[in-house]
């Protein structure tokens, strides 16, 4: 490392249900190294997390005394610290303000991001973790724009001048994953690799105008029954069903959509880009460390880092 901006400044950790991802920082937010496991919060014996954090930062062989800032679950009812939701709109500066600081065991301070909440339609809309993956975006010049979160719990995210305006959840993956493993849309499913056709072909049939969901979703049943289609692809058109229907919805309910980053590291982040472009909507994809992009921004909002 030759200069200052290469020396790191920071540590940022995204730490959710599943996983825990954590970041060397420097002065002008590039990650200089990373570290990654499956230690999220639901994998943490006897919700040890100062042990799993100690773990960290001797991973990076770096200084915990470095500032600290942390988003996702870990700052939910299951996870280390809980922390209020801040309400929309909201971007760095609202987020930097309302930062948690914990000490930990090993006398270290970490900043946690508190999540975020809206709400539409008579209820309630909460996210953690992807507000800070948001505000990163900014740092790659997508600070206005529609953005799509795909996951267990997908979120549709409304960024305006480096804001978060508003954003709605959709349980489309838990849904497919209930419906696959335990009705009887699962019993004629034979594993295989990814089927475009067959998932392209879900994706339609969402979106057409006679769709109906409730009912389309017996096909899933009856077209392989019938021989129609293969039992490797029942399940590629029952995703294909799920994510055309979260699709429609989200227009119908943002209006005409011209464009979409996707905010996502896996094969599920794929089938959104597939079913965009099988929707005539444009697409471009987020990087995989745009976590670390916000919290370097939130950290310099609140004067972590200079």
């Amino acid at each position: 490392m030759n200069s200052a901006e290469s020396e790191p400044a920071l540590i940022g950790i995204d730490w959710g249900t599943t996983s825990l991802r954590a970041f060397l920082i420097d002065a002008c937010g590039d990650v200089l190294d990373s570290f990654s496991s499956k230690e999220g919060i639901m994998h943490v014996p006897e919700k040890n997390f100062d042990a799993v954090f100690d773990r960290l930062v001797e991973s990076l062989n770096i200084s915990s005394k470095l500032p600290i800032i942390a988003s996702g679950m870990i700052t939910s009812r299951n996870g280390w610290v809980e922390t209020p939701y801040v309400s929309m709109p909201t971007g760095p500066k609202n987020l930097a303000q309302s930062l948690a600081a914990h000490q930990t065991q090993n006398g270290s301070t970490i900043h946690f991001v508190t999540g975020a909440t809206t709400e539409d339609n008579g209820g309630p809309d909460v996210m953690r973790g992807e507000e800070t993956q948001i505000i990163g975006s900014a740092a790659l010049g997508m600070s206005d724009g529609i953005f799509v979160m795909p996951g267990t719990h997908s979120k549709w995210v409304q960024v305006a001048d480096g804001q978060i305006q508003d954003f709605s959840t959709y349980m489309t993956g838990e849904v497919f994953s209930t419906l696959k493993d335990h009705t009887i849309l699962g019993t004629l499913m034979e594993a295989g690799e990814f089927d475009i056709d067959a998932f392209e072909s879900g994706v339609i049939r969402a979106q057409s105008p006679c769709a109906n969901l409730l009912h389309d979703l017996f096909h899933v049943r009856t077209l392989p029954l019938m021989g129609k289609i293969h039992g490797k692809q029942a399940g590629d058109y029952l995703s294909g069903l799920l994510i055309g229907t979260e699709l429609s919805s989200a227009m119908k309910d943002l209006g005409t959509i011209d464009e979409v980053f996707v905010v996502g590291r896996d094969d599920l982040s794929d089938r959104y880009e597939v079913a965009l472009r099988a929707s005539k909507i444009r697409c471009r994809r987020a990087p995989d460390d745009i976590a670390a992009k916000g919290h370097f921004l939130i950290a310099q909002a609140a004067g972590l880092v200079s």
